[in-house]
């Protein structure tokens, strides 16, 4: 026995997890959360590509990142080229201060390294690394917090994922308490809280002119920033400050009126100011340059589905019936690949399709997509909660099954997010509650949902009156015997 427990502890011990234990200690793309099971690695592929393709800023970091995914997807080769590249653009952008600039580098090159079996070469990095950090850091050999790890952290955490907007806010925060003028992370900072303050489960949602102030920030640091320029244009739009809003639109076109990432928004822009055609001529131009845009091809979709909402003719005759039949179909095309390769992410598009099918009356393409998206797991729970929602409005409307729906706004209702989206949920249960005890004041069911509701509203006594008149008619059932003694202590 005890030679066997020897052979495992040998076996545990090899140079490969020696050194694993190492690159775990280290910050880096390989170790913060974003792993393969939770992006869309193609769409993130993609997106990387057209930002290095068209943006200035930030090089360094997006190649940082595309080579996290390309070694993610077996590109081994092109990971070290990447890292290469963001190599040598620090080396010339940021002569004084390279060392700190290239700790994530240096990171993701000993990781990539040993994914490809070099464990030599993925030591000579850990070398590297503790050289570099042991002046800059008490902490582990490997690493030091500093603003630039934390910076590029919270890059990275941004472009992954609704999941990880509270934690990228977070990095950038603690990359501002030690250099509170970086436009870079004041930048970062603003679009963390904006995306937060657009979903509505957030704290951030309650006040949605925070991100204002640091968006304002940026362009007083750097007065020429159009993506600064656009997303502040934005956020005043939805406060309603239009007339400074649009201003600002007009300035971004002046300056810049050929650029993907810009362009994007000015469209998304005249979108939501209700200028359709203006917004798809733009929104076009960006599609040409950036093809494979889920950004883009939402926005284009949404527009079509606007002009879809002024087409009523049924008549197969007249000239509207046929152009309701190609915003139907521009619609789907668009939505479709908005989310052809961001099937965790884009949750929105997916919902957009389903609703377009369901106009058109492909009424089992919507349930495939709806059922697809019922199945995700690890997603934000305001995304789970519209998924429910509209999934559960289908069962009802379209597909008569009250019991599916119920259950489907049930599990959105009970998930502790209070969003826009829960509500509905509650609101469509005691719709369905009240209907219910109208034809049935004994119906077991209508009742604890009742109970639920008064719950959740903590109205304490009608909850319990309503738990107790539901185990009335159904002794026994756990749910509301539990609900009862919590109820009750």
């Amino acid at each position: 026995m005890e030679f066997m427990i020897m052979i495992f502890l040998s076996r545990s011990n090899t140079p490969g997890d020696l050194l694993k234990e190492k690159l775990d200690q280290l910050q880096c793309h390989f170790t913060w959360r974003p792993q393969k099971e939770t992006i869309d690695l193609d769409d993130m592929r993609f997106r990387l590509q057209y930002s290095l393709t068209w943006r200035v800023k930030y090089k360094a970091a997006l190649h940082n990142q595309l080579a996290f995914v390309n070694c993610l997807q077996g590109h081994f080769e092109e990971a070290i080229e990447n890292l290469k590249e963001a190599e040598k653009i620090l080396r010339e952008n940021h002569k004084d201060d390279f060392e700190r600039k290239s700790i994530i580098t240096y990171g993701n090159f000993a990781w990539v390294h040993y994914h490809m079996g070099q464990l030599t070469e993925a030591r000579s990095y850990l070398d590297k690394l503790e050289v570099i950090c042991k002046p800059l850091s008490d902490g582990p050999r490997y690493t030091a917090m500093i603003p630039e790890v934390y910076g590029e952290k919270g890059w990275s955490l941004l472009g992954s994922g609704a999941e990880f907007y509270e934690e990228s806010k977070e990095c950038f925060a603690k990359a501002l308490e030690q250099d509170a003028d970086n436009t870079e992370w004041i930048m970062g900072y603003a679009r963390a809280l904006s995306r937060l303050e657009s979903l509505s489960g957030t704290p951030e949602s309650r006040d949605q002119s925070q991100s204002v102030k640091h968006f304002r920030r940026v362009l007083e640091l750097d007065p020429d920033d159009a993506v600064a320029m656009m997303l502040l244009a934005l956020k005043l739009q939805r406060l309603r400050q239009n007339v400074e809003a649009y201003k600002l639109v007009e300035k971004v076109l002046q300056k810049t009126s050929d650029l993907p990432h810009v362009l994007r928004y000015v469209g998304k822009y005249y979108r939501q100011r209700g200028y359709v055609v203006k917004a798809i001529k733009l929104l076009k131009q960006a599609l040409e340059l950036t093809p494979h845009s889920g950004f883009v091809h939402h926005q284009l979709g949404l527009c079509y589905r606007r002009k879809l909402k002024y087409t009523h003719s049924r008549s197969p005759r007249k000239p509207e019936f046929q152009q309701r039949a190609e915003l139907i179909k521009l619609c789907k095309y668009h939505f479709e690949k908005s989310f052809e390769h961001r099937q965790r992410s884009a949750i929105k598009p997916q919902l957009d399709f389903a609703d377009i099918c369901i106009t058109s009356g492909e009424y089992s393409r919507a349930e495939e997509i709806y059922g697809r998206l019922v199945g995700l797991e690890d997603i934000r729970s305001e995304n789970i909660q519209n998924i429910c929602l509209e999934a559960g409005l289908f069962e009802l409307n379209q597909k008569k099954s009250e019991t599916n729906a119920v259950s489907l706004f049930l599990k959105g209702a009970k998930i502790e997010c209070n969003s826009i989206e829960r509500e509905k949920c509650c609101i469509n249960l005691e719709r369905w509650a009240d209907r219910k005890l109208i034809i049935n004041a004994h119906d077991s069911k209508a009742l604890g949902i009742k109970a639920f509701l008064y719950q959740l509203d903590g109205i304490r006594d009608k909850a319990t009156e309503y738990f107790e008149k539901a185990l009335e008619f159904d002794p026994g059932n756990e749910e509301y015997v539990s609900a009862l003694s919590q109820l009750r202590v």
